[in-house]
């Protein structure tokens, strides 16, 4: 049954520290979902496995393009001398597990031939709901057969998400304890129902709106079996949405089933697609702010799941439990709202076009290839978004995107993210309604002219172009231009886009031609190239004039460096990431002052003595290379709000002095083993250290995990270690305060936790004296 919590414990196991420190090197998480296709799921593992730095891209793009069976060989061969944990995720049945097992061409009849079994202690985890697929992945093992949830863990469960304020049992309103318990039994022990059902009550505590809902399940579920009636459960929680929620709920069945989404990605199809309020109706915030606060009160109604976050807390990527994307697809069939076409959809010439193609449809999605959608007559002329899913690699001749241009002239959405095209047509420029226009990873090098008539185009995202035609100036909506990458640095007019805020990629060549003063909305700019062909100080000044800037990025060639800062003027600037040699910083008068967030690289004197003294930062992390001598030094008083420190791959570095009273709130502590750190002890908020390992510590077993017991006072205080591999191969350990330690408890075992770990860490400074 789905909800009941399989991936909820396989993720407990997987995370659990013992699991991690057993499986250092090698350990890996794919979805597979119903349409399980075994390529994409081989490509999910080797991305963890094998490439994972930035410098492996050009030889992940070629493994891309290998054949599904030439990517089990290659799994294989990876696998077979390692000791791996690899967990598959939603088997539906034993055909997709054979799929999964057996595509190689060494020896297709051998079972689980891409999992090669070495003797070595080795694991394949899966998750499903039919016995029989795990019995006949494994007949020797007995499969963890997951059962619904007792009335008291079912009341318990309920009790973590109703009531937020984590009262005594005994303190909860008895009126609601009656109504909540007579709630819960109607969920049948599913986890996933009680969740949701907590979430949906927790916002409003009167017996009136409890009342309610509770007469709505008895209702419901006094005429519908488990399975339906749990959707009818979830959809409670639709039916609580306000209606700014209900369309961005919708849109989300628009992706395929486990689909990893990009946040800002969806942000950007979600204002494209009307659903964010205007700037006026949402109290001037921008539409992306808007956007994330709307996804935000979708995750903390349980409706959309976190996969991953930023350092400072922002969810990067998400996706949608395969039940609450039942409840969307199924509410949004009911409005006409969408129409999804995969693999299995039939498109022979005796299915009507009236039962696949709606003319009432107004969204699809497409799991298939282009050239079988293209080759269907499309009765839809009133289609408003088409996004194209897991279309392989073939290349599209130019003559399959025509049709696009020919059939659905009202077009608001068009994202052929991952397409191989070798060119768009000129026909795409008569789609004037258009208003996103995705073609990342297309392999396209030139778009045509004819682009230049998308006059209500807002968000154009494309990379490695070739070049920029010079009509984007035309495009006076553009709001969220993303163009990295470009080969040719030819002219580009931009400083007509007065609704511009993000502009990601443009050079710097192009930049300085530009009339900045004209970008009064631009709150994101990323820069590249080669900074000498520039003048620093006209540089600096054309930066000056963007009033409402919050994040620079500055990417400068190999060649190249970034001229010394001279910021003054940009009192917005909340992050500042540097890419490129830069000899010194500027002084901290001419820093902005509510900097939060600082990416450097390649200095050649000691940052600290001028960032320590920006008095709102809160994260800041040195880079490979960011800095080239052999110390740092933080005095009293400096950083007196940084909670983040990442020292990353700072080779020369040997030592990091902190004085008395310097970092008082630094939560987060990462760097290099052979970095020397003073003071540790003085770091009361200190709850979490990671320590990229040097070889010579390659005694220490990867796979063990302890913790730490001290004696201080008449406190017995413990500590977490743990080791993990990071994504270059290289050894970490974490050490992680366990809750309920207080700052006081926390300095005085701080460095009596490390000290003993790393010998050569100076144990007189480490005590502070």
């Amino acid at each position: 049954m789905g909800g009941i919590g399989k991936t909820t414990l396989a993720k407990k196991v997987y995370n659990h520290t013992q699991v991690v420190e057993c499986f250092p090197d090698c350990r890996a998480w794919a979805y597979v979902s119903q349409d399980c296709r075994p390529r994409d799921v081989y490509i999910q593992i080797i991305k963890q496995l094998v490439f994972t730095s930035t410098k492996d891209q050009q030889v992940l793009e070629m493994v891309e393009k290998l054949q599904e069976h030439e990517l089990g060989d290659f799994l294989h061969e990876h696998l077979k001398e390692k000791r791996y944990l690899i967990v598959l995720d939603d088997v539906w049945s034993c055909r997709e597990w054979n799929c999964l097992a057996k595509v190689s061409s060494n020896d297709p009849d051998c079972l689980g031939n891409v999992f090669p079994d070495g003797g070595n202690g080795s694991r394949l985890l899966l998750t499903t709901r039919d016995k029989d697929v795990a019995l006949h992945a494994d007949a020797r093992s007995t499969p963890q057969e997951m059962q619904l949830l007792s009335k008291q863990k079912s009341w318990d469960l309920f009790c973590g998400k109703a009531f937020l304020d984590h009262v005594d049992a005994d303190r909860y309103p008895p009126d609601l304890v009656q109504l909540g318990r007579e709630m819960v039994d109607k969920c049948n022990g599913l986890p996933l129902a009680i969740v949701v059902l907590g979430g949906l009550l927790s916002r409003n505590m009167s017996h009136t709106e409890w009342t309610k809902v509770h007469d709505n399940i008895n209702a419901y579920l006094a005429k519908e079996g488990s399975q339906t009636g749990v959707i009818t459960v979830l959809n409670l929680s639709y039916i609580d949405l306000p209606s700014y929620l209900k369309p961005c709920f919708l849109h989300l069945s628009l992706f395929p089933e486990d689909y990893v989404i990009s946040t800002r990605k969806l942000f950007l199809l979600w204002i494209a697609e009307g659903f964010v309020l205007s700037a006026e109706q949402a109290d001037q915030q921008s539409m992306k702010v808007t956007a994330e606060v709307y996804l935000n009160e979708l995750i903390n109604r349980n409706l959309i799941q976190v996969v991953r976050m930023s350092v400072n807390a922002r969810v990067m990527e998400c996706r949608v439990h395969d039940l609450m994307r039942e409840l969307a697809i199924r509410k949004a069939k009911e409005q006409n709202f969408f129409r999804t076409h995969d693999i299995a959809d039939p498109l022979s010439s005796s299915t009507s076009n009236s039962s696949l193609f709606s003319s009432k449809c107004r969204r699809q999605s497409i799991y298939f290839d282009m050239e079988r959608y293209a080759s269907v007559e499309h009765n839809t002329p009133y289609l408003l978004s088409l996004l194209f899913f897991n279309l392989g690699y073939e290349i599209c001749r130019i003559s399959q995107l025509d049709f696009i241009g020919k059939c659905f002239k009202v077009l608001k959405v068009l994202d052929l993210e991952g397409v191989k095209v070798e060119s768009l047509p000129s026909i795409v420029g008569t789609l004037i309604h258009l208003r996103y226009l995705g073609l990342r990873h297309t392999g396209l090098k030139l778009l045509p002219l004819s682009i230049g008539n998308l006059r209500s185009l807002q968000t154009l995202d494309v990379n490695n172009l070739k070049q920029v035609p010079n009509v984007i100036w035309k495009i006076q909506n553009m709001s969220y231009l993303y163009m990295e990458g470009q080969e040719d640095d030819i002219p580009l007019k931009i400083d007509t886009l007065e609704n511009l805020q993000v502009l990601s990629g443009i050079t710097l060549k192009q930049w300085i031609q530009n009339n900045s003063s004209k970008l009064t909305c631009l709150g994101k700019l990323k820069l590249e190239g080669r900074y000498e062909l520039v003048e620093g100080v006209e540089f600096w000044k054309s930066i000056a004039k963007l009033r409402v800037l919050k994040f620079l990025y500055l990417k400068a060639s190999e060649e190249s460096s970034v001229p010394s800062l001279a910021m003054d003027s940009c009192l917005y600037l909340s992050k500042l990431d540097i890419k490129g040699h830069m000899q010194k910083l500027s002084e901290t008068f001419q820093f902005p002052l509510n900097l939060s967030t600082l990416d450097s690289c390649r200095l050649d004197c000691d940052p600290m003595p001028i960032l320590e003294k920006l008095p709102k930062l809160l994260t800041l992390r040195l880079r490979a290379e960011s800095y080239l001598g052999k110390e740092m030094h933080v005095s009293a008083n400096g950083f007196p709000q940084l909670k983040v420190l990442q020292l990353f791959e700072l080779s020369e570095v040997i030592k990091l002095n902190i004085e008395n009273g310097a970092i008082p709130w630094l939560m987060q502590l990462h760097c290099h083993d052979s970095t020397r750190i003073s003071r540790v002890d003085k770091l009361s908020n200190l709850v979490e250290v990671k320590i990229v390992i040097n070889s010579i510590f390659s005694s220490f077993a990867p796979w063990s995990t302890f913790s730490i017991s001290l004696i201080v006072g008449k406190y017995r205080l413990y500590w977490d270690c743990s080791w993990t591999t990071n994504r270059n191969g290289q050894k970490e350990i974490w050490i992680r305060r366990k809750k309920g330690l207080t700052s006081d408890q926390n300095s005085a075992v701080a460095v009596e936790m490390i000290g003993p770990i790393f010998s050569r860490w100076d144990s007189t400074q480490e005590r502070g004296s």
